[in-house]
């Protein structure tokens, strides 16, 4: 069981490497990167004072770094499947003796930890050209609840993935998603000004309880139970993500359908 275990650190950890510095070497992906946050948070911050809001600019940046890291997230796991089929890997990583959920865990949480560059690029953004004042309702509790939407927002990223393998063109699925789950997380407004049939989508997104957790350390409330509520649901969308990877790999086999021609 220990050397199980072991075996398992050693693989997230060489993949998590390995996909960053895949990453590092994109053009694309290093832009979107860095610059798509700062647009995010410049936005935010003048949407939330032309509302007479100048005393939430924190949270505007905050929100505008959880929607920056659902990009990361979102792009990330769909371009990595993408550039695995384009480079014709994908059906080496399909037919490997290890598992095709172990391979693209790192992947998912690789793209996570890129995009926690997006909630310090747009706090430190807001502070030093707008003046936004650092200072959270619960310091103490500020930096659990980043980690808490990190390996939430990569659960959620992992189920994704597994839906991404089987499309070709899984690009067009990230753009679309892209959105409407922000939108419907509440990362930058609140769900309350949304149509009343929305609510109920928002309840099964474990985005929409990250987001709850960051913004409540950020401004004042709960922290504990929408964080633990964003894991859980995390955790639901990866046993998800287990079975649908295991019937991906099923499948696979079978049809031989994962090479672009």
């Amino acid at each position: 069981m220990t050397r199980t275990l072991g075996r398992l650190r050693r693989l997230v950890a060489v993949g998590v490497r390995t996909h960053l510095l895949h990453l590092s070497r994109s053009g694309v992906d290093l832009v979107v990167a860095l610059f798509s946050p700062l647009v995010y948070a410049t936005l935010a911050v003048y949407l939330f004072r032309a509302g007479g809001h100048p005393d939430r600019l924190l949270q505007a940046a905050v929100g505008a770094g959880l929607m920056g890291v659902w990009s990361s997230v979102l792009f990330g796991s769909g371009g990595a499947i993408q550039d695995q089929r384009w480079l014709g890997t994908l059906e080496s990583l399909v037919i490997a003796p290890t598992r095709l959920f172990l391979v693209v865990l790192p992947i998912t949480f690789a793209t996570s930890l890129v995009g926690m560059y997006s909630m310090f690029a747009t706090i430190a953004w807001g502070a030093l050209l707008f003046g936004v004042p650092l200072t959270p309702a619960s310091p103490a509790l500020f930096a659990p609840a980043l980690i808490v939407c990190v390996v939430a927002l990569g659960m959620l990223g992992m189920f994704l993935a597994s839906t991404f393998v089987l499309l070709r063109n899984a690009n067009a699925l990230a753009n679309a998603l892209d959105y409407p789950v922000w939108m419907l997380s509440g990362m930058l407004v609140s769900t309350t000004a949304l149509p009343g049939w929305t609510h109920a989508v928002t309840w099964i997104l474990p985005t929409s309880w990250a987001a709850r957790a960051v913004q409540a350390a950020t401004g004042g409330g709960a922290v504990a139970l929408p964080a633990a509520m964003a894991l859980g649901l995390g955790a639901a969308y990866m046993l998800l993500a287990f079975g649908g990877l295991k019937w991906v790999e099923k499948r696979a086999r079978q049809a031989g359908t994962l090479a672009l021609a």
